[in-house]
C-alpha cells in the first residue's frame, strides 16, 4: 500500500461518537503494551501519528485514522494489565465490544500478540469474543526482534498450541528490524476487499 495521506480523524468514546461510516474500516486490538501504536506508526510510514508510551493503558477511545482518503484505521483501548482507572476500565469493554458489533464498515481486526509471553485470559477471552460474532480476524505477532530464532520458534509453537490457531495463521512482526510490514499490508488489503 501506498500511504499517500494519513489524518487523525476523532476519538470515540462509543459508537455513537464514530464518523460517518463512509469508509472501510480495520481496527487494531491487543493487551495493553503489545506494541500496537508502534505497529500503526510502522504501517502508515508516520513516526509519532500514534502517541506511544511506556505507561500501559494510555489509549482509552476509539481512535480513528484516515488513510488515504478511503480506510479508516481505528486504534482500540488495550486490555490487560492498563494503569487506568477502574472505571475507565470498566468501560472499555462495552464500549470496544459496542464498536465491534455495531460498526457495518468493520472490515477485520488486527489482533495482536507480543512474542515473548503466553496469551493471557484476556487475549483468547478477546479471541473467543472474536470468533463468536464471526469477526474476520489477522493474528500477529509483535516484537519478534527481542528474542532468537529459535525461542521465536518455541514461543510461536507455544502460542499456536495455546490459542488453538495455526502458525501459518500468524504474521511476524518488528518495527525496528521492518518485519511483516508487507505481509500485514496484503491482509489488510484482502480483508478489506473481501467486505467492502
Amino acid at each position: 500500500m501506498k500511504i499517500h495521506s494519513v489524518e487523525f480523524i476523532t476519538s470515540a468514546p462509543s459508537l455513537e461518537g464514530c464518523p460517518s461510516p463512509d469508509w472501510p474500516e480495520i481496527a487494531f486490538a491487543g493487551r495493553s503494551n503489545v506494541g500496537k501504536s508502534s505497529l500503526i506508526n510502522c504501517l502508515l510510514q508516520r513516526r509519532g501519528l500514534v502517541r506511544t508510551s511506556s505507561t500501559p493503558g494510555r489509549t482509552q477511545l476509539l481512535n480513528f485514522f484516515a488513510v488515504n482518503q478511503s480506510l479508516f484505521f481505528v486504534d482500540l483501548p488495550g486490555y490487560g494489565f492498563a494503569k487506568a482507572p477502574r472505571q475507565v476500565r470498566a468501560g472499555w469493554q462495552p464500549m470496544v465490544q459496542g464498536y465491534l458489533r455495531g460498526r457495518t464498515t468493520l472490515c477485520g481486526v488486527v489482533w495482536l500478540l507480543d512474542a515473548r509471553r503466553d496469551p493471557s485470559d484476556e487475549d483468547l477471552q478477546f479471541l473467543d469474543w472474536l470468533e463468536e460474532n464471526q469477526t474476520p480476524t489477522i493474528p500477529v505477532i509483535t516484537k519478534v526482534d527481542k528474542i532468537s530464532r529459535n525461542a521465536l520458534q518455541n514461543r510461536l509453537s507455544v502460542i499456536s498450541r495455546t490459542t488453538g490457531l495455526s502458525k501459518d495463521l500468524f504474521t511476524l512482526f518488528s518495527v525496528p528490524q521492518r518485519i511483516g510490514i508487507s505481509e500485514l499490508w496484503e491482509l489488510i488489503e484482502s480483508a478489506v476487499a473481501a467486505n467492502t
